[in-house]
């Protein structure tokens, strides 16, 4: 991802948590915050549970991928934290990019309009 439309400092982080909203579905919680910048920025974060570095690096990277992949689909105007869940480690990207579209999709839906 670009680095324009990551977030970096925890401060950012923790003002998505504190004043967005959450959705979430069996693989991934998101939290999102509308803004009035003409940007969307996304970031990642994992916690120990899912077991050693490799593996936390190797999910953060597919999701990174997938945001990559579709940031010109997904809007303008929010900043989004996305936390995965623990099963998504048994999960192929093809689903998990599935998933995770299809629960930013209704997030933004409900958030933006």
């Amino acid at each position: 991802m670009k680095k324009e439309i990551r977030l970096r400092k925890n401060r950012e982080f923790q003002t998505v948590y504190r004043r967005g909203k959450n959705f979430w579905n069996k693989e991934f919680t998101i939290f999102i915050r509308p803004t009035n910048k003409k940007r969307a920025r996304f970031g990642v974060s994992i916690t120990k549970k899912f077991g050693k570095a490799n593996k936390r690096n190797l999910i953060k990277r597919r999701i990174k991928e997938i945001i990559r992949l579709n940031v010109c689909d997904l809007g303008l105007g929010y900043e989004m934290v996305i936390l995965p869940k623990k099963n998504t480690l048994e999960i192929d990207y093809i689903e998990l990019e599935k998933s995770l579209l299809r629960l930013i999709n209704c997030a933004l839906k409900k958030v933006l309009n």
